[in-house]
C-alpha cells in the first residue's frame, strides 16, 4: 500500500473526526427522541457515521 502524504493524512483525520462528531450528535439527538422511527433513523445514521469512522481509521 502506498504511503500517505501530509495532506492525505491531514484530510483523513478531518474526515475522521467530523464523522465521530456526527456520530455523537446523533446518538444524542436518538437519546432524546420520543418518537420511536425517528430515533430508529438517528440510530441507524449514527451507527453508519461509526462504520464510516472505522473504514477511514483503517487507512491510517
Amino acid at each position: 500500500m502506498t504511503q500517505l502524504n501530509q495532506l492525505e493524512l491531514q484530510n483523513l483525520r478531518h474526515l475522521v473526526g467530523g464523522h465521530q462528531t456526527v456520530a455523537a450528535k446523533l446518538n444524542d439527538y436518538a437519546n432524546q427522541c420520543q418518537d420511536a422511527q425517528v430515533k430508529q433513523i438517528f440510530q441507524q445514521a449514527a451507527t453508519s457515521a461509526q462504520n464510516t469512522t472505522q473504514k477511514l481509521m483503517g487507512f491510517l
